[in-house]
């Protein structure tokens, strides 16, 4: 018998496999690697505000993250820097500015290094409650735009003449990306939940025929990598979080190794090569 504890890390885990998979597809697809780590980072700064203002940690994560969504849209449309280094300042910003923040609030005491890295064994019911609710409302949400945010990946300006409102989609988008990392920063941590986005995704491309096929595999690619990190976490007495990034690097670097001499590999297409 599994222990209570395990079984909930297990089911977290699970869950939050579930919802990187899909959105992380479109990461990869869009190159938006680095946006999820400028969310990612700003993640901190919703932990130090909630602690300030006495309000759940999700909701401030959340509040942060839709704000750092709205800013870097706002400041794209007046074209005065590259996309890159407004990613670039918004994202060592927010983490220099939530660390201060944290190490201010001197009458709480803070677990930092759990809130960068996660402790997904210290997942409890009301976590399981949070992830798996956001996760049907995430779920549900992407279902209704993956027509337009498929092709908008594909090319914004053919989506936008098919009436398909690119923008309106991408800004869903960055939403239900804010919504992911709010709930899924105890898993593996504001640092690494990046990683659970992309690597179980190129570790999926290789071997899907489909975009479907991709976003159902990078899920069952992030499973394995909870399962496994959580077994090396609970046997080796390793950090949970790190150990299951771990799992999903030996994963992508496994689907690299080629399945029969002479195959050429052909990893589903969406366009982001143009």
């Amino acid at each position: 018998m599994l222990d209570d504890f395990l079984v909930r890390a297990v089911l977290a885990g699970i869950g939050i496999a579930v919802l990187t998979g899909p959105l992380g597809c479109f990461v990869v697809w869009r190159r938006m690697a680095y946006f999820g780590d400028t969310m990612a980072h700003s993640a901190l700064l919703g932990v130090a505000l909630a602690f300030l203002l006495d309000v759940s940690l999700t909701a401030g994560v959340f509040a942060v993250a839709l704000v750092v969504s709205m800013a870097l849209v706002a400041l794209q449309a007046r074209n005065a820097l590259p996309a890159d280094t407004l990613l670039g300042i918004l994202s060592h910003a927010t983490l220099a500015l939530g660390i201060v923040l944290v190490a201010s609030v001197t009458w709480i005491r803070i677990d930092l290094v759990g809130f960068l890295f996660g402790d997904i064994l210290s997942v409890a019911h009301i976590d399981l409650a949070v992830i798996y609710g956001a996760g049907i409302a995430v779920i549900a949400c992407l279902v209704a735009i993956w027509r337009p945010l498929l092709a908008s990946t594909l090319s914004a300006e053919l989506a936008q003449a098919e009436g398909l409102h690119p923008q309106r989609t991408r800004i869903v988008f960055m939403l239900l990306m804010a919504c992911v990392i709010a709930v899924a920063m105890k898993i593996v941590g504001i640092l690494l939940i990046t990683s659970l986005l992309i690597i179980p995704a190129a570790t999926a491309r290789r071997f899907a025929a489909t975009p479907e096929q991709m976003a159902v595999l990078a899920s069952i690619a992030g499973i394995l990598s909870v399962l496994g990190g959580i077994y090396g976490s609970v046997t080796f007495d390793t950090p949970s979080g790190p150990s299951i990034v771990v799992m999903a690097l030996l994963l992508f670097l496994a689907s690299l190794i080629p399945v029969r001499p002479g195959r050429q590999d052909r990893p589903v297409s969406t366009g982001e090569e143009k």
